[in-house]
């Protein structure tokens, strides 16, 4: 039975000259580069397994990249699947709510501001959840920012 390999990957001029720019750059991440060049690679003819072995992955991932390629063009090389990744702790609509109980509402006891544990016990969830919100959003409800005129007559000479 022959052994069988996939053909060279089809790359526009353009699309090459985006895959060698991506290939050898220094400053994005290293999985958009190392598929860069695994791309660059299909693109002259090599087999998958071989762009697998130099590239240090499966052989299945060489095919994923280079399905994704063809589907999206260089847009998506890099580009971490659906699905993948950590997923959000906060249920949708927490954090917006969060930011305007933190803004527009004054705790039930009376308090002149939210802490941290009293606004994580009022949504159930964690105190450091909250400060996270609260510095994503600039928030500090303990800071108190007053202007005070002076009384005195004298005091715009």
């Amino acid at each position: 039975m022959p052994i069988m390999t996939a053909p060279a990957l089809p790359v526009t001029a353009d699309q090459q000259a985006d895959l060698r720019r991506m290939a050898v750059s220094t400053s994005l991440p290293h999985r958009k580069v190392v598929q860069a060049r695994a791309l660059l690679w299909a693109s002259e003819g090599v087999g998958n397994e071989e762009i697998a072995r130099r590239c240090d992955v499966d052989s299945d991932t060489v095919r994923r990249w280079r399905g994704r390629f063809v589907a999206q063009g260089t847009a998506g090389v890099g580009a971490i699947a659906k699905g993948r990744g950590r997923k959000p702790a906060l249920a949708e609509g927490t954090v917006v709510e969060v930011v305007r109980v933190t803004c527009q509402e004054r705790p039930a006891d009376g308090s002149t501001h939210w802490t941290t544990r009293s606004l994580a016990r009022r949504f159930g969830i964690g105190k450091d959840a909250v400060a996270r919100i609260w510095s994503d959003h600039n928030l500090k409800p303990w800071k108190v920012d007053t202007f005070k005129i002076s009384t005195d007559p004298n005091f715009e000479e």
